[in-house]
């Protein structure tokens, strides 16, 4: 169980430079949930540094594309929409 990926798609998708390190990320989540998690024996350390490695690289790759900010922007304005619709109804209730 767990992510799985026909090795041969992955390995020739050398256009992303990622690539590697989600194959190293994906494995050591499969492994550990294989392993570990699905028979209760659950550490919260495992996969960190594939992890860091891999969303390093990801966030790399944002900016080097000019991504992030838009991806930062978005999410911002996400939340303000919804501390906006949360901040409207504490004021209703309040006005009453």
């Amino acid at each position: 169980m767990g992510i799985s990926r026909n090795r041969a798609a992955s390995s020739s998708s050398s256009a992303s430079p990622c690539a590697q390190l989600r194959s190293a990320y994906h494995d050591c989540f499969n492994r550990w949930y294989s392993e570990k998690f699905s028979k209760g024996r659950c550490e919260e350390d495992e996969c960190v540094a594939e992890w860091d490695k891999y969303k390093a690289c990801l966030v790399q790759h944002l900016e080097d594309k000019h991504l992030r900010q838009i991806l930062l922007e978005s999410e911002a304005s996400l939340y303000s929409v919804k501390a906006d619709a949360g901040s409207s109804g504490d004021a209703n209730v309040t006005s009453h």
